[in-house]
């Protein structure tokens, strides 16, 4: 990087050579002004206001103009002659907490390279005591024609240099804050904390300059002779007053949304406040005809399924399917009436080959059936369900 200025560091009786270096960059789309009639470029020449004549650089000197108007010329060896020890040092004049600087003091901000093998010593001195001290240099220095304040505390191995304003150049805050008397309810506050906990931290190095990366589309697409759309406006509430409640909630909301917060969606993965619903209470007639029906799925069910993998599908006053595999499971679901035992159990002995299958399966069917019909020909069917099966198998 090349170095703005050179100077040293004065600390105390130590003198560090260093060199001043831009620590940011400007990457804002500057535009040119331009004739909207035939597309000129516009420029400003510097003109003298006695003779009307365009002047160059060198034939252009500093003035102060006095309050009557009055020029008065000041060169820049009036300036190097003033009794300014900051000239070429920066003078280090106290060191205190990095919370006692007012951000709102914060300027340009610079890195201080080591001049020279010599300078590596005491820059690092310099900057490890920086370190373990965890205070920040305060210090003068002058650049550019003018004695400025700056701080210098430690980034990574480096020792870097904040441009502090004075403190008689921060304005105060008067009239700023809002009129009147405003109280803020503690629900507000609440969901104010949980908006600010949902939004968390960032990652800093992810965030950019979105406007920049539209305005170099914008151009592209110029350049190549593309129609621009115009972008659909943002709803900004057009200074509707709104119900702070219901925005913040709104707010916590998207938020939880776009981060996809884990374990506070409602179920369908959005991210929202869950809605509580109660759940509602099933009647009995509808419970024992449910009862019955999940008897006949699940005897069918073990019909189908032979040898070790046996599935049980069960289906739950809310609507919800849970499906077990197993053969303890087949078990512990089958139901506990002795027509569904003994039809179990037959279905089991049977199990041998196809065509016992088969007719176990009509046969169970067929006892589902009329067990849902009269409780009390439950029985007769399996004494009648057995003989045939015997016959079948033999």
């Amino acid at each position: 990087m090349r170095s703005i200025w050179n100077g040293a560091i004065s600390f105390g009786l130590v003198s560090i050579p260093i060199k001043l270096v831009n620590a940011t960059e400007n990457h804002s789309i500057s535009f040119r002004q331009i004739h909207l009639a035939d597309g000129g470029r516009i420029r400003y020449r510097k003109v003298c206001e006695l003779d009307e004549e365009e002047v160059s650089g060198g034939e252009i000197g500093k003035a102060y103009e006095d309050a009557d108007g009055t020029m008065i010329p000041i060169t820049d060896e009036d300036l190097a002659q003033l009794p300014l020890p900051t000239a070429k040092t920066i003078e280090i004049v106290a060191f205190v907490p990095a919370d006692r600087i007012d951000p709102l003091q914060m300027d340009a901000a610079y890195y201080l390279s080591a001049n020279g093998v010599p300078a590596a010593k005491p820059y690092t001195l310099l900057r490890e005591a920086l370190k373990r001290s965890n205070r920040v240099a305060v210090a003068k220095y002058a650049l550019r024609g003018r004695e400025r304040l700056g701080m210098l505390r430690v980034v990574d191995d480096v020792i870097a240099m904040h441009g502090l304003l004075w403190p008689d150049e921060i304005r105060a805050p008067q009239d700023a804050a809002p009129d009147g008397d405003i109280t803020v309810r503690d629900a507000e506050l609440d969901l104010a904390d949980a908006l600010m906990d949902t939004l968390g931290e960032v990652d800093m190095d992810s965030l950019h300059d979105d406007y920049r990366e539209a305005v170099e589309e914008l151009v592209a697409a110029k350049a190549a002779g593309e129609t621009v759309l115009p972008a659909e406006p943002e709803d900004t509430g057009d200074g509707k007053v709104i119900d702070l409640i219901a925005a913040l909630e709104n707010s916590v909301r998207a938020a939880r949304k776009s981060r996809n917060v884990e374990g506070a969606g409602d179920g369908d993965g959005d991210g929202g406040m869950a809605d509580v619903h109660p759940i509602k209470k099933t009647s009995s007639k509808t419970s024992g005809k449910t009862a019955r029906t999940t008897e006949a799925e699940q005897t069918t069910k073990a019909e189908q399924t032979t040898g070790t993998a046996k599935k049980t599908t069960h289906r739950t006053p809310t609507g919800k399917t849970v499906t077990r595999s197993g053969s303890s499971t087949a078990k512990k679901s089958a139901p506990k009436s002795t027509g569904a035992k003994k039809s179990t159990s037959t279905a089991k002995k049977s199990a041998g080959s196809a065509g016992s299958r088969t007719t176990a399966k009509k046969t169970t069917t067929k006892t589902a059936t009329k067990k849902r019909t009269s409780s009390s020909s439950g029985g007769t069917t399996a004494k009648k369900t057995a003989p045939s099966r015997k016959r079948t198998s033999a």
